[in-house]
């Protein structure tokens, strides 16, 4: 008795872009490369402005915590 043959089988894996990936992509479509840049850069100055005002609002409690521990 004979095995039966063995056909190949194709497996094609396609990533599914993430959002971001796919935003990006329809944005370089829709707008030139200067205002794709001067978004970019405008949106890393919120995030900073937002690490920024998180650290100061973690040195505020940390000073209220060492002024409020002294007698």
């Amino acid at each position: 008795m004979q095995a039966a043959p063995v056909r190949p089988t194709t497996v094609r894996a396609t990533a599914i872009p993430s959002f971001t990936t796919a935003l990006r992509a329809v944005e370089s479509l829709l707008m030139s490369g200067g205002q794709r840049t001067a978004r970019r850069n405008a949106w890393n100055s919120v995030l900073e402005d937002r690490r920024r005002a998180k650290d100061r609002i973690e040195t505020e409690r940390a000073l209220r915590q060492s002024v409020a521990g002294r007698p």
